[in-house]
């Protein structure tokens, strides 16, 4: 597959401030692009094309990502399916247009007054023909709307319904094919789900993981190809401890905004609050094996003036020994800059440093130079592959 960027990270940089970075990023204009490792999938190519589908997976690979996300979750025969939660197909699908609607938990509800408009439609209530026979949208709906064909709509301005006229939805099986097919390697999340359906369904959290593991070790996935992800911790040392995919296992971290603090839980779902012990709970399952945190981009980031810089936080798991992976970029609308961009900017509050969409820049540098991320997820995997190919990152 040629790689192809398109024209937003050339638009992108065209529009930074003079500067060293700047005229490095320029350097590189003619290419040639290549395939890298540091610019990952995130859901696909999901700025633009419905996340989770065959046409997402398709266009991240096309923009040179090395690797391709499909978040896991399950039908209720007990497949495995690219969906970012159990319980999503509600905004991420066409189901409430289809008969299927009349399995969705929470039917949709009108708009009314100030109480928005609702519904709740899982993956475990579908078989997997019946999963497969939806089309996958914007992940996005209208509160106000009056009827199911109003829900459909709500995409932010910065994002696009162009091209959501196909969208393939894919079993975790064809996801991995599909990325052999296209060179690129996986990084699928064992996602979360409701307690009683995993127990229904699988028999347990463990056997949930084992059977995420399985479907791996049958399409002949090499352990090396391969970042399994999950938020929970167990997932990750069940893996090290009874498959072969633990080795490149990446520790899934989230942050708060509100508190200016990672949201991290123990192995019995204890939340850890103050700096040492988060730091002694890290310590204690680095000795165990895991050798990759994947936190939210704030956690990883602070500005120094005007400048975007590692955060106290980045250099405390670097001193741990860890490999870090950040997510997402492109993942938020930068064009009033970083004080408008909400959560994955949060490290910027005031705008001191990120004051416009070309600016990103700045924050994917500091992450590669000062954070030594050795992988980045974006919505858009052309921007990272962009700047991997021009500083010279594998």
């Amino acid at each position: 597959m040629a790689i192809e960027l398109g024209p937003r990270p050339f638009y992108l940089v065209d529009g930074m401030d003079d500067g060293p970075l700047k005229s490095r990023l320029m350097e590189c204009k003619t290419g040639p692009f290549r395939r890298t490792d540091f610019s990952i999938g995130h859901r696909g190519a999901a700025l633009q094309f419905p996340e989770h589908t065959l046409e997402s997976y398709n266009a991240g690979a096309r923009m040179g990502a090395g690797i391709v996300e499909c978040d896991v979750t399950f039908t209720k025969d007990r497949q495995l399916v690219c969906r970012h939660a159990q319980n999503d197909l509600h905004t991420t699908t066409n189901i409430l247009l289809t008969p299927l609607a009349s399995k969705c938990i929470k039917p949709f509800s009108a708009a009314a007054g100030a109480v928005p408009a609702s519904a709740e439609c899982r993956t475990s209530e579908l078989s997997l023909s019946e999963f497969k026979s939806l089309r996958g949208k914007m992940d996005a709906f209208d509160p106000a709307a009056k009827t199911p064909q109003e829900f459909q709509g709500g995409t932010p301005s910065w994002r696009t319904d162009l091209y959501t006229g196909r969208g393939t939805l894919i079993t975790m099986r064809e996801a991995i094919r599909l990325n052999k097919r296209n060179g690129v390697k996986h990084t699928p999340e064992l996602k979360s789900g409701d307690p009683t359906s995993i127990s229904t369904i699988f028999g347990g959290q463990e056997a949930y993981a084992q059977a995420f593991a399985n479907v791996l070790r049958e399409e002949g996935v090499d352990p090396r190809d391969v970042y399994p992800q999950s938020f929970n911790v167990n997932d990750i040392l069940y893996w090290i401890a009874k498959t072969p995919y633990g080795g490149q296992a990446a520790f899934l971290i989230d942050y708060d905004a509100a508190t200016d603090n990672i949201l991290l839980f123990n192995k019995t779902g204890q939340q850890l609050l103050t700096r040492a012990e988060q730091l002694a709970f890290l310590a204690e399952i680095k000795r165990a094996g895991v050798r990759i945190l994947a936190p939210a981009m704030p956690a990883l980031l602070a500005v120094d003036g005007d400048r975007v810089v590692a955060s106290r936080f980045a250099k405390d798991i670097k001193s741990l020994g860890f490999e870090i992976i950040a997510w997402t970029f492109e993942r938020a609308d930068l064009r009033q800059g970083a004080s408008k961009a909400g959560f994955y900017y949060d490290f910027d509050p005031t705008g001191a440093a990120i004051k416009k969409d070309s600016d990103m820049y700045k924050a994917l540098d500091a992450l590669a130079r000062d954070v030594k991320v050795i992988g980045v997820f974006s919505d858009w995997p052309a921007t990272v592959t962009y700047y991997a190919n021009c500083v010279g990152l594998r």
